[in-house]
Formats: C-alpha cells, sequence, structure tokens
C-alpha cells in the first residue's frame, strides 16, 4: 500500500513533458525488440502509469480553459467553459469531409 502512495505522490509531481519524454523513451526501447520478455512487461507497465499521468493532466488542464465570447460594457472579457465536445464535433465534421474528397477522386 505505501508503494502506491508513493507512486501516487511521484506521478503528481511529474511535468507533463518529463512523462511524455519518458513515455516516448519506452516506446522506443519496446519497438526496439532489444528486452527480454520480464524487462518488455516491466517498461510496458511503466508506460501505462506514464500514460495515465500524462491523460490526467491533460484533463486538468482542459478544465482549466475558457472561451473567449466577448467583451462586457465595462470592457472586460466574458468566457465561457470550453467544450469539448464541440470540438470533437468539429473534428469529425471535417473528417468526413475530407474522407468524402478522397472518395471522389477515385
Amino acid at each position: 500500500m505505501a508503494k502506491d502512495k508513493t507512486t501516487s505522490e511521484n506521478s503528481s509531481q511529474v511535468s507533463f513533458e518529463a512523462a511524455l519524454e519518458d513515455l516516448q523513451g519506452i516506446v522506443e526501447s519496446l519497438e526496439s525488440g532489444s528486452l527480454g520478455l520480464e524487462d518488455s512487461l516491466a517498461r510496458f507497465e511503466e508506460g501505462i502509469g506514464l500514460l495515465k499521468t500524462c491523460n490526467d493532466v491533460l484533463q486538468r488542464a482542459e478544465q482549466r480553459i475558457e472561451t473567449l465570447t466577448g467583451v462586457d460594457a465595462d470592457g472586460n472579457p466574458t468566457t465561457e467553459p470550453f467544450e469539448n465536445e464541440a470540438t470533437i464535433d468539429r473534428e469529425s465534421e471535417a473528417g468526413t469531409e475530407a474522407e468524402s474528397d478522397e472518395a471522389s477522386l477515385f
């Protein structure tokens, strides 16, 4: 149990950039095929932990983002919480349009 607490404390102290860099190193070492099975599994598990850390940091950052919607009468900016679903919808529509354009070429 103490190990889990230490791991979670360490993951909260690791920056996103450091975790991502470590994760990239793990992926490279796994892709190289030079590690044995046990070492590969250990690195894989470490990578999963780093991936969770990166996702947690991104989710917290996403919650802090606000969209500028205008300026009030006093000149102060007005904002609304960022809507992730709206961005995903726009990306899906753009992908569908690109796919239909490609299909019409052939």
